[in-house]
């Protein structure tokens, strides 16, 4: 009986090396092989924007060439485009067919893309076969779809539970690392700081000039607008996907805009 791979691809694959990856743990070498292409956005603000069809024509892209590649080291397989999330991809195409194990292929942490920070750990939360991610290092030529292996790691059947980064949470709250929650915890407070020295500086008519009243009123309000936008991200991560680069994106804007807000707004106090 043929062992049956899912396996999830986001840049072009090939070569013996991810040939092999495939057919690592089929016992008697006979594969059925699905590779699933996920539609990846190429930056957080497209993923932000919703972008869909030009994703989706670069994975087919990707998925073609990588077709072709794996079908000359002598690995014959069929291939779909996918979610945008890697992860959701595998879902899907699990709901689509049963599979025996699922292979990740991700980059080398160099070459890394805005997507992939928690990728491994939420596939092995997330995903039941036998896991496998296999780290690339590309070719020198970006159109060519060989790679370098340079690292596997293998889950076994079952999810993984990261107890130690979801220590906070409950039933009516998503579980959420210390840092999530100390960052959340550090954009409320930091959001009060903000406007309570802005409402000084407004009321104060001995104070700056109203330009400037102007410039303190606009960042409290930009950086309520950022850490709301945080909070409500985080709380409702399970329900609108709020995962990888879209959250650090948002987490970095938070931990930069709120302290400099703060900043601003004290110097424009006291001047």
């Amino acid at each position: 009986m043929s062992h049956r791979v899912v396996a999830i691809i986001t840049d072009p694959i090939g070569g013996q090396e991810a040939a092999r990856q495939l057919t690592e743990a089929a016992s008697n070498g006979e594969v059925e092989l699905r590779l699933v292409a996920a539609a990846v956005e190429a930056n957080t603000l497209r993923h932000v924007l919703g972008d869909i069809d030009e994703p989706k024509e670069e994975a087919r892209q990707k998925l073609d060439a990588s077709l072709k590649s794996l079908r000359e080291s002598g690995l014959q397989a069929s291939g779909a485009v996918g979610d945008p999330d890697p992860i959701q991809a595998a879902k899907d195409a699990l709901l689509e067919a049963p599979a025996d194990e699922i292979v990740i292929f991700e980059r080398a942490a160099a070459e890394s893309r805005w997507y992939e920070g928690d990728l491994t750990e939420r596939a092995e939360e997330e995903l039941e076969p036998p896991l496998r991610i296999v780290t690339l290092e590309a070719e020198d030529e970006p159109e060519d779809p060989r790679s370098h292996v340079i690292d596997v790691k293998e889950a076994p059947e079952g999810t993984v539970e990261h107890e130690a980064e979801h220590e906070v949470g409950s039933a009516y709250l998503p579980g959420l690392s210390r840092a999530d929650f100390a960052g959340m915890v550090a954009g409320v407070i930091g959001t009060i700081i903000v406007i309570v020295l802005a409402a000084a500086i407004g009321s104060d008519s001995n104070g700056p000039e109203a330009g400037w009243k102007a410039v303190a009123i606009g960042a409290a309000i930009a950086v309520s607008l950022v850490n709301m936008a945080h909070v409500v991200g985080l709380l409702l991560m399970e329900s609108v996907r709020y995962r990888g680069g879209f959250a650090r994106f948002f987490r970095t804007l938070s931990l930069t805009v709120t302290p400099a807000a703060i900043v601003l707004n004290l110097i424009i106090l006291i001047s």
